[in-house]
Parts: structure tokens; sequence; C-alpha cells
């Protein structure tokens, strides 16, 4: 059960291969500071998956990823600079980018086995001698992060890095981010693409600022907002306005879409046992790139059909991107509402994620869980039961609340690293204890409501 969101660091940091967002590290290393998961859950690259590759939710702090102070010159620089490919790096290089995202990012949940003494001094011992082949700069790192004693940050091959593309957001191999610029305003860039993807092959470049889709001008939208734009039946094309670089020409770019997702919403009307309450079932099985859009489907050509209510079984299903599961549970909530607090390395900062729309349906809703619920269930199984909106059927869920990233490294490899924790609306720790059901069994539908109604009642004393 994990989640994690997807980053590519240039030297002296991270490279990558499959997303490549370019994180410049300064020499002093306060990048993540101040920053948590705000940036990464905007966009939402947020995997989880509690099985041997779990990988987790939301991230801390998260760097501002471009420099708003860079002022354009006058003179452009000439093609062939923009396109000079990146050098390769040392097998010693690769080595010190991945130890440095331990050291600017990791959270020790519990081990006790991380501190910036002892990180530093091992750094020391590896770097001593040098590293003749990619391969043992490969074992290094894996060895280097067994060390931290945390089972869900490891290194990724780039094989496996590869294998990532039913996570794409978007369906033409793009990942977006929310950047500041000098003045406080969001603009929206590419930091990953997939080489030899279908954007990627029609001329977007990584560091481009997305414009406009489709001639609808993007300001003001959210990445997820945008990525939803961007999405489309396979074989269809998309408009894309970009801005090359901070300095560069803006150019129309048409690109085809190749949705690698395949729809994880199953549904069906139902009856209930009395014959004359029609409910609707909804399976879910992961979060990838199309959840919420065919969720959304599924729950409006259900209430067309009559559904009084819904059941919504998130069974054995393990995660997948973590922003999907929360842009999932806003559809079931009122403006206002809390959908999961994150913390990073300092336990006193916690930052809420709020609901900013109004509910797609206002109907009672269950919710099925076990013990193979997690990470971004569990994300969407705590926020609509904290505020009142389902109930939980089942069994406990897994109980899988801590936060990855997955940053690249520049061969295309990468490592996945523990940044931070969730927590429920109601400040309950998920990690470790998974979510408690109401009930074993399914209820009538009056037994559902009266739950519902009780919950939402102010508490006396």
């Amino acid at each position: 059960m994990s989640g994690y969101v997807c980053f590519k660091l240039s030297p002296p940091s991270a490279s990558p291969s499959f997303w490549r967002p370019h994180l410049p590290i300064p020499s002093n290393p306060t990048w993540l500071r101040n920053t948590f998961l705000g940036a990464a859950l905007s966009f939402g690259l947020l995997f989880s998956n509690p099985s041997v590759s779990a990988l987790q939710s939301p991230p801390s702090p998260i760097p501002t990823l471009y420099s708003s102070s860079q002022t354009c010159r006058d003179v452009e620089p000439p093609q062939e600079m923009l396109q000079t490919p990146p050098e390769v790096i040392s097998n010693e290089g690769l080595v010190q980018e991945a130890w440095q995202i331990v050291n600017d990012a990791f959270l020790d949940t519990g081990r006790h086995r991380w501190s910036p003494d002892t990180w530093q001094l091992k750094r020391d011992a590896i770097l001593s001698s040098s590293i003749q082949t990619r391969s043992k700069a490969h074992q290094i790192i894996k060895r280097m992060l067994a060390s931290l004693g945390d089972p869900y940050t490891r290194f990724l091959s780039p094989e496996e890095f590869s294998k990532m593309a039913r996570y794409d957001m978007t369906g033409v191999g793009i990942n977006l981010k929310e950047v500041p610029d000098e003045n406080g305003d969001l603009r929206l860039r590419v930091l990953g693409i997939i080489l030899d993807g279908p954007a990627h092959s029609a001329g977007v470049r990584q560091g481009d600022e997305i414009l406009a889709v489709n001639n609808m001008e993007v300001k003001g939208k959210s990445a997820f907002e945008v990525s939803s734009l961007l999405q489309g039946p396979n074989g269809t094309s998309v408009t894309i306005q970009v801005k090359h670089g901070d300095c560069g020409p803006v150019e129309l770019i048409e690109v085809q879409r190749q949705l690698v997702a395949r729809t994880p919403v199953f549904y069906r009307l139902e009856q209930s046992d009395s014959g004359v309450t029609p409910f609707g079932y909804i399976r879910l099985k992961e979060f990838n790139a199309l959840a919420r859009k065919d969720l959304v489907i599924a729950m409006k050509r259900l209430q067309d059909m009559g559904a009084s209510y819904f059941i919504l079984d998130l069974r054995d299903n393990l995660g997948g991107l973590v922003q999907a599961g929360i842009e999932i549970a806003k559809l079931f909530l009122n403006v206002g509402d809390t959908v999961i607090y994150t913390v990073g390395r300092d336990p006193q900062f916690q930052d809420a994620i709020v609901t900013d729309t109004s509910p797609l349906i206002q109907a009672p809703v269950a919710i099925l869980v076990n013990d193979k619920t997690a990470s971004a269930s569990e994300i969407v199984a705590s926020a609509l039961h904290d505020n009142c909106r389902a109930v939980l059927v089942g069994k406990r869920t897994y109980g899988k609340g801590l936060i990855q990233s997955v940053f690249e490294l520049n061969d295309g490899s990468g490592v996945v690293i523990t940044v931070g924790k969730y927590v429920t609306p109601n400040h309950k720790d998920i990690n470790g204890n998974g979510i408690e059901p109401d009930f074993q069994k399914l209820p009538a539908l009056d037994d559902i409501s009266q739950h519902l109604k009780k919950c939402s009642m102010p508490q006396q004393g």
C-alpha cells in the first residue's frame, strides 16, 4: 500500500527516463523545506500499493521546482543549445544523487536508523573509492537504502521505473506541475515526460509551460484539471499550446492520445433485499489515471437508472494514484470538508487537504473494505467516514499511511523514498492501525441512513 509522486532531479541530484521533472538542488540542501505536500499533491502522481513494491501517498516538503527569478534575455539561445543532450552521469554521481535525495527528503517513521551525521558518514565511506560499473552503483544504492530499515524505501531499476506508464494522468505521456512565478501566480510546467511517448514525439519538452489545451486557456486551472482536459479516447488528438522553457517561443503542438491505463471501474444497478430500493454497486479496483473520470460516469449513469444509494467496493484495492483518491473523495464531500492531513519531518506541521467543490451526489454511501484495502483506498474510506458521508462495512483496513515520493535518477533508474505520512480528518494515524468498519455485514438502507444522521449530529460535551 503506498502512494507516490515522481520526480527527476538534474545534477548533482537526480535525472529520469520515464518521468523527468528536473529539480535543481542548491548547494545548501534546504529545497524540501516549507513546501510539504502542497506542491506534490497539486499534480498528483502519487501512487499507492501495499505489495512488495509498495509506494505510498503524498510527500512532504516539495521544492520550488523552477526559479521564478530567472530573467529572459533579449536574444534566444540557438536551437542546437536547447537540444543539447544531458551529460552522462558517473557511477559515483549516481550514488551521490540517491544519497542527496535521502538526505533532503527521507522521513524515519520509527526505526531510528537515520540521522544527518550517520548518513554523512555513510556517504563518505561509499564514495571513498571509485565505483567501476553501473550495476555496482545500483547495488550500492540498494544496500544504502536497505540500511534505513524502511520497507517502503527502495531502488527501482530502469525497467521497473518504465512500467509506471499506467499512471499517466494525461494520456499523452506528460507529468504536469503547478509552479509559482515571481508574482505568486501559478503556471503549469511539464516536469515529467515519457521518452518517445506521444507528447515527446510531437515536440513537447520537459520544462515547457502549458498555455492552452484545444484553444482553452489554462491560466488559473490546477494541474489535475488540465490533466483531465488532455485526456480523451485512445487515438484521438489534442492541441496543446506550449511555451518552450522560460524564454523560448510559443508553439501549437498536436498530440495523439495513447492511454495506457485500463478502466478500474465496474458498476451495475441492483435491487435491495426488499426489491423496492435500487442501489448502484461500483467496484473500484485501483486508483489509476482513469479512476475519477470513469467513476463520475458510473455514478451519473446509475443515478439516471434510479439508484437510491451507492455501494462503493474498495475490497482488495491496494491503492494507486493518491491524487486520484483525493479527487474521488471530493466527489462525495461538501465544500470545506477535510479530505486528509499530511505530516512531514516536523510533526508539528500538518497540511490539510480541503474539498473545494460541491458533492456530485447526496445519496447515502456504504464502502466495502477488508484487510487489503490500503493507501489511497484508506484515504477515500476515512474521508467519507469521518465526514459522515459513508458507513464502512467489512474488515479492518490494511493500515498503510506512509507517504512515498518516486525520484528518477540520471540513468533512468529511480528511488522510492518515504517522506511523510497522512492522518485522517478525525486525526487518527492510519499507518499500522488501519480503519475499523462500522458494520461487519451490509446493513439495510434505513440503518445506513440512521448511522449517518447520528454521525452528523453535534456531539454533546
